[in-house]
């Protein structure tokens, strides 16, 4: 095997064409063997091996840089840099990060999971290259749906003034991760079906410029004009036509399905984990549904993740009450307030992970202007992804301290529904909700709170001594200690569902100051900032104690959840020894 002889890019520079066929043949293969055990970007990967191979045939990497924008279809390109062994045995899949990461290799100069960054990345590398009078190529590989944010635009704009060698490959498979939005698609398509030779040209609007190669999955092809560029001297737009999924039918017809995902079967195409379970992302889906259905105002908004609210089908089904901006969180938050400012019932979803590009559009154009809204922030929580680059654990210091927004976390379907219900129909107020992570826990009553009543925690079992706040996703975790200490030293505790992180409920810590010796708060994210160290600092004065329990602040990557929460006591033997050995302290 070709594959397993290549331990850098200079082995590729010694074939002939026929062996580098053979190479994108057996990477085509190892990709298909890997993803279907193991998971991970299908599509992405699938459609660019051809181009990869071509890259480090014809440019000199590390010297000449690359930067491949979100980085989730680099998986080759760590075949041809060393890390073959991580996708041909078994035992050394979990080697090898899905992004790029400069600790793995000298040709990832990044560590990049988020689109939409490979343009300016590059335009910082190329200016440090002028003023370094070096003469390497820049190269930037971007994907035709990363070209949606709105960071690829203000790139493109400033490689065009810098004016010098950055080669910006746009890889068109017309496909985001679901279906493209927006107009520069348009163009695209129109450049596609023109073979580049439409009028109507944007990359050429700003000055760059550009070659069109509809043969995007042509090893040869891509030989040659990549070699037709190396070392021009100024900016040049490659754009590509490639397959999404090449090579594998089931991933070639259903683009959006084989984006990414676990393992699959070859044979059926089919993912390998159960179905039909109620989930909370289905309890969204049909509650939005019926929604949209009784109120023509209620207005759903993502961006490029539309598979977390709905089907294709079920987009069709709500029409114009769904918006996918594409790959634009901060064009999504900031329509979201333009959408409550014009008197709808916006619904923005989001992941945690991508939340956080949009910081200053929620905190100025949303909350600071006193505007309603609904954010569903999903993925929160330590059991949601786990690459460094996509942790679902800082939401909770940086959105809970944003003046009039108020952040919720329910612990049941009942809270999650009535949180729901009531936050899309108020009007007063910017509303989070931290959609719950894991399996669907139910108490089997309609949750009739208040909610328009801020901050005000609930107190589920009343006890003495010790007060336990479970925060969301980690109210179970309280309700486990409870039931602990009642075994342990026959002591009933307090158990708080505290329902809001944005604020406390100062009444009722004013009380336990005056009848518990011990406060413990547990939360499924960063401890740093976050709602245990609110609660301790309100506490402060008090004889009182207060334990925090949460996450340290680090870029977790790849870890075990088990693991990672016996590291940061976060386990029920650990907490109870703590809160005995406090209690025996204050006697």
């Amino acid at each position: 095997m070709l594959l397993k002889q290549i331990k850098g890019p200079q082995d590729l520079k010694q074939m002939t064409q026929e062996k580098l066929q053979q190479v994108v043949e057996e990477a085509r293969a190892a990709l298909l063997e890997k993803i279907s055990q193991y998971g991970g970007h299908n599509g992405p990967n699938l459609g660019v091996v051809e181009m990869t191979v071509a890259l480090h045939y014809v440019f000199d990497s590390p010297k000449d840089q690359f930067v491949f924008d979100v980085s989730h279809q680099t998986y080759v390109h760590k075949m041809l840099t060393g890390r073959a062994q991580a996708f041909l045995d078994q035992a050394h899949y979990q080697e090898v990060s899905g992004y790029t990461n400069p600790l793995e290799s000298e040709h990832d100069l990044f560590t990049i999971g988020h689109t939409s960054t490979s343009l300016s990345l590059a335009n910082g590398l190329a200016k440090a290259r002028d003023l370094k009078n070096e003469t390497n190529n820049v190269v930037a590989v971007i994907g035709d749906g990363s070209l949606s944010g709105g960071l690829a635009y203000e790139g493109l704009n400033n490689i065009s003034e810098l004016g010098t060698n950055t080669i910006i490959i746009v890889n068109d498979n017309d496909q985001s991760i679901a279906e493209n939005h927006g107009g520069l698609y348009k163009n695209l398509k129109e450049l596609r079906e023109t073979n580049g030779q439409a009028t109507n040209n944007f990359f050429k609007a700003l000055g760059l410029d550009y070659r069109y190669l509809d043969a995007g999955n042509d090893l040869a092809a891509l030989i040659e004009l990549f070699e037709e560029v190396k070392d021009q001297k100024e900016p040049v737009v490659l754009h590509i036509h490639t397959v999404k999924g090449k090579g594998f039918s089931f991933a070639e017809e259903n683009r959006e399905k084989f984006h990414a995902g676990g393992p699959f079967s070859l044979e059926t195409g089919e993912y390998l984990r159960a179905k039909g379970a109620e989930t909370y992302s289905s309890l969204t889906t049909d509650f939005l549904l019926h929604k949209m259905e009784e109120d023509p105002t209620v207005v759903a908004v993502n961006a490029g993740t539309p598979m977390i609210l709905f089907s294709p089908e079920q987009r069709q089904q709500v029409g114009a009450q769904f918006v996918d901006v594409g790959i634009a969180e901060e064009h999504a938050a900031t329509m979201t307030a333009g959408l409550a400012k014009g008197g709808v019932k916006p619904i923005w979803a989001v992941h945690s992970p991508f939340l956080q590009r949009s910081y200053d559009q929620i905190s100025h154009d949303l909350a600071l202007n006193r505007l309603s809204g609904t954010i569903l922030v999903t993925l929160a929580s330590v059991n949601g992804m786990n690459d460094e680059s996509h942790l679902g654990i800082f939401d909770i210091p940086f959105l809970s301290h944003i003046p009039n927004l108020v952040y919720l976390a329910p612990t049941t379907k009942e809270e999650y529904l009535a949180m729901l219900e009531w936050s899309i129909d108020q009007t007063d107020r910017l509303v989070a909700i931290r959609v719950p992570v894991g399996p669907i826990t139910s108490s089997g009553e309609v949750d009739r709170t208040d909610y328009s009543q801020l901050n005000k925690n609930k107190v589920i079992q009343k006890g003495e001594k010790v007060a336990i706040m479970g925060v969301g996703n980690f109210y179970g975790l309280a309700e486990e200690v409870a039931v602990e200490l009642k075994k342990a030293l026959q002591l009933t505790a307090t158990v708080i569902n505290p329902a809001f992180i944005s604020g406390l409920d100062t009444e009722l810590l004013d009380e336990l100051k005056e009848t518990h010796d011990v406060v413990v708060t547990f939360e499924d994210g960063i401890l740093e900032g976050g709602y245990g160290q609110m609660v301790a600092g309100y506490l402060g004065d008090a004889a009182i104690r207060v334990q925090t329990y949460g996450l340290d602040k680090a870029f977790h990557d790849r870890y075990e959840t088990t693991e990672l929460l016996a590291e940061n006591g976060l386990t029920v033997e650990n907490i109870v020894k703590n809160i005995e050995e406090t209690l025996a302290d204050q006697r």
